[in-house]
């Protein structure tokens, strides 16, 4: 298996698809640690990637691609029928939809329940991984709307997205929809108290409330708890205004 790989440097192969005899891939699969050690020593450095997050990426093999879900909104716009995809991140960044709208939220139920919306797509289930749709340029052309819980990691993520898509905006995540869900709050057990440089005066007031506890230790109200009423008349608002 050494031998192949010193061999084969930076093949650009799936894991799946290498064929060394009498080596199966789960073998290669179940010892990364190992083999990353004596790899390190017996393959040059130009086969090597040392910043490389991955034992693929590392040795130049093909990494699993990241996968993105979205729903398109407008049942105009559906493809063939079809509104729910999941598409890699490669293949995302060349799609080009024709919406002027994209709702970013982490919840995978509030992103399958989210209501239409005219000429627009929700992206959902990227929580802090996020930061791949750094690689979409179609999105800087578009108004953006991230939708998180209402806790100290919400407007974390929330600060991330405007690091790379500085329009985004807030939806349902003020000190009204905080306080009208009260009997709803939960508890946030680890806050983050990173310091957040891209979230509006208001934004910043809320959040920082919730890091001095100020209606109690660790409140949070969690995306999918805020009724649906509210979502409705959040994302009508939006579509009145333009």
């Amino acid at each position: 298996m050494l031998s192949w790989f010193s061999k084969h440097q930076r093949c650009g192969l799936y894991l799946r698809q290498l064929d060394i005899p009498g080596i199966d891939t789960k073998f290669i699969e179940q010892r990364k640690g190992l083999l990353t050690e004596v790899l390190n020593i017996i393959l040059p450095d130009e086969g090597i990637d040392h910043s490389a997050p991955s034992f693929e990426l590392r040795y130049g093999l093909q990494a699993k691609p990241v996968q993105v879900r979205l729903r398109l909104l407008d049942r105009q716009q559906y493809l063939q029928g079809i509104s729910d995809l999941t598409i890699p991140m490669e293949q995302l960044a060349e799609f080009k939809p024709s919406v002027s709208k994209v709702f970013i939220t982490e919840n995978e139920i509030n992103g399958l329940c989210f209501p239409d919306v005219k000429e627009a797509l929700v992206i959902f289930g990227l929580g802090y991984g996020v930061e791949v749709l750094k690689s979409v340029p179609w999105l800087k052309e578009k108004a953006i709307y991230y939708w998180g819980d209402i806790d100290t990691h919400g407007f974390a993520i929330l600060d991330q997205v405007r690091s790379f898509l500085p329009q985004a905006k807030s939806l349902l995540m003020d000190e009204r929809i905080l306080m009208s869900h009260q009997h709803l709050w939960v508890r946030e057990e680890k806050p983050s108290f990173t310091q957040l440089n891209r979230l509006t005066v208001d934004e910043h007031r809320l959040v920082s409330s919730l890091q001095n506890n100020t209606w109690g230790q660790g409140v949070r109200l969690e995306q999918e708890r805020v009724s649906f009423q509210e979502v409705r008349e959040a994302v009508d608002s939006l579509e009145y205004n333009g």
